[in-house]
């Protein structure tokens, strides 16, 4: 597929089938997180892979509103990233999401990416903090997001360049 068709099929995925993903496209999504580039190329980015359903139901509700169908996803990537490490973590961490997140739609893989970094649950708690405690992470890596990952359940229309907003385009002369 070239570049240009991932970026207009890639959309954010929240229904997923039963089926589950395969070991080769798992590794490919996450290949797509360590190549995207960092910082310094310090490389501060680590992914846990949740499949337990117990505690992809746990983090279905960090978040007061975007998360509760994670309860209902085969696998998920909570992306981690070590502050001492780069105190780009914010950014870095933002890259390899949206690599991984153009990876899973290039090869069919329905995803979507969640944030964490600056949300709170239903009872106003941390969810950087609720997620970190599930997880059982030290306090220094801190969590831009979650990427939920599956086969996505319906046909998923792609975008069209008609869809683009171009008066978001200024020239300075």
């Amino acid at each position: 597929m070239e570049f240009d068709d991932v970026l207009l099929k890639r959309r954010s995925v929240r229904k997923f089938t039963d089926e589950e993903l395969t070991k080769d496209q798992l590794n490919k999504i996450l290949q797509a997180g360590l190549l995207a580039p960092t910082s310094r190329n310090r490389k501060p980015c680590n992914f846990l892979i949740v499949t337990n359903k117990d505690i992809l139901e746990e983090l279905s509700k960090v978040k007061e509103h975007g998360a509760a169908f994670l309860a209902d996803v085969n696998k998920a990537i909570v992306v981690i990233a070590n502050e001492s490490v780069s105190d780009t973590w914010i950014e870095d961490s933002s890259i390899a999401l949206s690599f991984m997140h153009l990876k899973a739609s290039d090869i069919g893989v329905g995803s979507c990416w969640i944030q964490i970094h600056l949300r709170q649950s239903a009872d106003g708690e941390d969810s950087e903090k609720l997620v970190r405690d599930i997880v059982k992470i030290d306090d220094y890596f801190r969590i831009v997001g979650i990427l939920a990952l599956g086969i996505p359940d319906g046909e998923v229309k792609p975008h069209t360049l008609d869809d683009i907003d171009k008066s978001k385009i200024h020239f300075l002369v």
